[in-house]
């Protein structure tokens, strides 16, 4: 048989930390930029924080089978954060055989976190799923365990602590979207903030002090000014994100002031091309704020904490 292996699989235990941006992009579409996920590798569990369209492909690129992901952390619930979750739901849960490999679907339910919407806004869509989950109980035989979510809510705490993982929700500032929650990760020694979407906030630098990677998102004003410059027909949209996002020189001076030894920015917006006079125009002024690493994130991104 001539089947196609899933190729560059990543290996099943991580003695240390090992962060995948899947997605870059936004709402708006851009060729190259798959919707916000981040997929963080430690021991032998895979977490996923948001999952925007296309979640599962970018997974499967990364090299991390969908059949991993038994827990979803959930920032906010604005559609590029969290419309790939029914894929993500359904094929986390389905065995799968590729040539010489089985891939063993969740036995349990999804465990669903976020802040205090999550049950009420996710629910609604695991209501639609019924008729596809009815087929694959009943007539795929799919484990019925597997159909059910447990909910996490949490605005602010530890919401996760197993198996050396320590993971800390904290409240951050996405107007008119409430709550929106950050998340910082924590496992052998190291720690990684992931920001959603928000304006600057003393929250951040406060859980952000001397974190090993912080990955926020971030938008470039004067590329969004020379946009409305442009077409002034397209003001109130093209402005909206000034009221609850944060410019990449505000957030060098969060990196700055937690003194983070590696910013990594993603959600960008106008999402620049992928090159380095593209990214590095992106960044114009960060340098001057913070003396520290700062990478402009492209989709499938890795970055090993050891």
């Amino acid at each position: 048989m001539h089947i196609q292996p899933q190729e560059n699989l990543l290996p099943d235990f991580h003695e240390h930390i090992k962060v995948v941006i899947l997605g870059t992009g936004t709402p708006r579409a851009f060729y190259g930029r798959a919707k916000a996920g981040v997929a963080i590798l430690a021991g032998d569990k895979t977490f996923l924080f948001d999952c925007g369209g296309a979640t599962v492909d970018q997974l499967i690129k990364a090299g991390i089978m969908p059949q991993r992901i038994s827990d979803v952390f959930f920032t906010h619930h604005h559609s590029d954060h969290n419309s790939g979750f029914f894929d993500v739901f359904i094929t986390s849960w389905r065995t799968h055989v590729i040539a010489d490999r089985v891939f063993e679907g969740r036995k349990g339910p999804m465990n669903v976190y976020g802040p205090t919407t999550t049950k009420a806004i996710i629910s609604k869509m695991r209501e639609s799923f019924d008729f596809d989950v009815n087929l694959r109980v009943n007539y795929n035989f799919s484990a019925g365990a597997g159909a059910d979510i447990q909910y996490f809510e949490n605005n602010e705490g530890i919401v996760y602590d197993q198996g050396g993982v320590k993971i800390t929700a904290f409240e951050v500032d996405h107007k008119p979207v409430y709550p929106a929650i950050a998340y910082k990760f924590e496992y052998n020694g190291k720690s990684v903030v992931i920001s959603g979407d928000t304006i600057p906030v003393e929250n951040m630098v406060k859980h952000s002090q001397g974190v090993d990677l912080l990955v926020h998102e971030s938008y470039n004003k004067t590329w969004l000014d020379a946009l409305i410059a442009k077409f002034p027909e397209q003001t109130i949209g093209l402005s909206n994100p000034a009221k609850y996002h944060s410019t990449t020189l505000e957030v060098a001076e969060i990196a700055r002031a937690a003194g983070v030894a590696h910013l990594v920015l993603t959600h960008h917006i106008p999402a620049p091309a992928a090159n380095d006079e593209a990214e590095a125009d992106y960044m114009e002024g960060m340098r001057d704020i913070y003396s520290g690493r700062i990478t402009m994130a492209r989709d499938l991104m890795a970055f090993d904490l050891s």
